[in-house]
């Protein structure tokens, strides 16, 4: 068994134990040489200095300090980064690739329970829960008993935005049940979009034809307000807005006038500003559900990020590829 490399957590110091539950830190120093009680949040802390210097190995993760040239020239035996959440792109700079660190996200194990949110939303959406339970709360009274025109999701039409990791995974779900699903992705081509099973629309297109759109697609500056007032326009009579990707991705003052007509819904786990302001109207609007940011791993799902480190760790030790490397080339592009 080859020599364990030298690690060092860096990362919000209350993130290891969340992420690294005992059983998964146990996983992850079968591979890695690395004290849980050492954790950097600053890379310019003497005792972490003295550590980066040995380390071959950062396990990164939500709070990871920037990794320039003067923190990368502080660890001079470094050759990856495992980061233990989704995106890298708040902590890694150019000068990580130019000299050549591997680096490995937990991304893909992240965009699990975020689908699996999406999943849940689209179909209550389709049930037209928000409705039904604002009329129920005025009335506080039951209905009656009846058939409900114009709800249901036997051939309900949803628009995914987006064929990011995410995207692709809450497809790959909405598969097994009688929806049509359309997808539009200024980066996926028609054959690609046939191998998904969904058609390729332009974005008006499948906003006209959505009765559920979801947003999966990364905040760049060609997507900063990609939803806005013409956009939301073109969405049909009772349709639903998911958003879980970006706030800035939705021009929120355009949305809250639509959501005030009462014309379509909203479904929000990001916002912009995030968290909203105490006097945001999307807090009171019926047609409102927002959600603080949860659709990604919590509680025991963050010991899936952990596990997801633990097994690229053990492919460093191996000298194998790793299953979930990052290509800066489409870093930007990536949800």
């Amino acid at each position: 068994m080859p020599e364990r490399p030298q690690a060092l957590f860096a990362m919000t110091p209350e993130n290891v134990s969340l992420i690294f539950p005992p059983e998964v830190l146990t996983r992850l120093r079968e591979s890695l040489e690395i004290d849980p009680a050492l954790v950097a949040e600053d890379l310019t802390d003497p005792r972490v200095r003295d550590a980066l210097a040995r380390t071959e190995v950062l396990v990164t993760g939500w709070g990871c300090p920037r990794l320039d040239a003067a923190a990368l020239d502080a660890a001079p035996r470094l050759r990856a980064v495992l980061h233990s959440a989704g995106s890298v792109k708040g902590f890694t700079t150019p000068e990580v690739w130019r000299r050549g660190v591997r680096v490995s996200s937990a991304a893909a194990a992240n965009a699990i329970p975020v689908a699996e949110y999406t999943l849940a939303m689209i179909l209550l959406a389709g049930k037209d829960i928000l409705g039904a339970r604002e009329r129920l709360r005025t009335a506080r009274a039951h209905p009656g008993w009846g058939v409900v025109p114009g709800i249901g999701n036997h051939g309900r039409r949803v628009g995914v935005i987006g064929a990011s990791r995410i995207g692709r995974r809450v497809i790959g779900l909405l598969a097994p049940f009688d929806l049509r699903v359309s997808l539009t992705d200024p980066y996926v081509t028609e054959h690609r979009a046939a191998e998904l099973g969904v058609p390729l629309l332009p974005l008006d297109d499948l906003l006209r034809t959505s009765d559920i759109v979801t947003v999966h697609a990364p905040e760049t500056s060609e997507t900063h307000r990609l939803i806005g007032r013409r956009e939301l326009a073109l969405m049909p009579d009772g349709a639903t807005l998911i958003n879980t990707a970006r706030g800035g991705l939705v021009d929120h003052e355009a949305l809250v006038a639509e959501l005030r007509g009462g014309r379509i819904s909203a479904i929000l786990d990001v916002t912009d500003p995030e968290p909203l302001p105490p006097a945001s109207p999307l807090y009171d609007l019926p047609n409102a559900f927002v959600t603080p940011h949860l659709a990604g791993s919590q509680g025991n799902e963050l010991s899936r990020l952990g596990m997801t480190v633990a097994e690229e760790a053990a492919r460093l030790l191996k000298q194998e590829e790793l299953a979930h490397p990052v290509d800066p080339d489409v870093l930007e592009h990536e949800a």
